[in-house]
């Protein structure tokens, strides 16, 4: 990961190609790149298992296989555009459907967030602690821009206060450890958007769902969700219910 996070920087700093893909999202040659860097030590290292990242094709394989990369080699491609420390790498082990491995690498502030299925959330190799009096706290939600605009989220607005969300990996890491109280957004993702976050989220306490409220599972034949729900364990009740509210009535 910190070799990705390098080239990262690099090209943040060298300069790099910008690119449109067929869907008119934006993808540079900083994320080929660093697509590259991961794809090659991962499958050299475990050269049976899967691989579904943003930036290769996707291949029919990966749902005969047991154990899964899903990679998202920038997420936030705008704010790296932008040179907003809001970009990561993002990286996740799915065994049998669930992630098992995670990390979630914020090149520009130097942190790194890991997890392994039961053994806690870890900053640059140390354990993050719970803070209960994290609910004595104004609540911060981070909310798409956009969204916020159209108004979809208005009733949460009054509940809390609200972070722009440049990156959902990014956003997930951050509740996780939490810096932020939840993310919400009802928006499509895609699992390499979610994948690491995820378990993230769950070696926090905290919980997470789509927008309709279902539990993610991973390596599907059509990786995609329409909406992610997430919440750190210190989440106040009031702001809790309504995302809970929100997941059931998509609104």
């Amino acid at each position: 990961m910190r070799l990705a996070g390098a080239e990262a920087l690099r090209c943040a700093s060298e300069g790099f190609e910008i690119y449109t893909k067929s869907d008119r999202s934006p993808v540079t040659s900083a994320d080929l790149a660093i697509d590259r860097i991961l794809y090659t030590h991962v499958l050299d290292a475990f050269p049976g298992d899967g691989w579904l990242s943003e930036e290769s094709p996707d291949n029919s394989d990966r749902l005969q296989k047991r154990r899964v990369w899903v990679i998202d080699p920038i997420d936030g491609t705008k704010a790296f555009i932008k040179r907003e420390p809001e970009f990561c790498i993002s990286a996740a082990l799915v065994v049998d459907g669930h992630p098992v491995v995670a990390a979630v690498f914020n090149p520009s502030s130097d942190e790194l967030f890991t997890a392994m299925k039961g053994g806690g959330l870890l900053l640059n190799h140390q354990p993050v602690p719970l803070h209960e009096d994290l609910k004595s706290q104004e609540p911060v939600i981070a909310f798409s821009p956009w969204e916020l605009q159209i108004g979809r989220f208005r009733s949460l607005e009054t509940l809390a206060a609200h972070r722009p969300m440049r990156s959902i990996a990014w956003a997930l890491a951050l509740a996780a450890s939490g810096r932020i109280h939840a993310v919400a957004t009802l928006e499509p993702e895609n699992e390499w958007d979610v994948a690491a976050g995820t378990l993230l989220i769950q070696e926090a306490g905290g919980t997470l769902c789509d927008g309709s409220g279902q539990d993610l599972e991973f390596n599907r034949p059509v990786p995609r969700y329409e909406g992610i729900i997430a919440a750190h364990p210190s989440c106040p009740d009031p702001v809790a219910q309504q995302l809970q509210e929100l997941s059931r009535t998509g609104k």
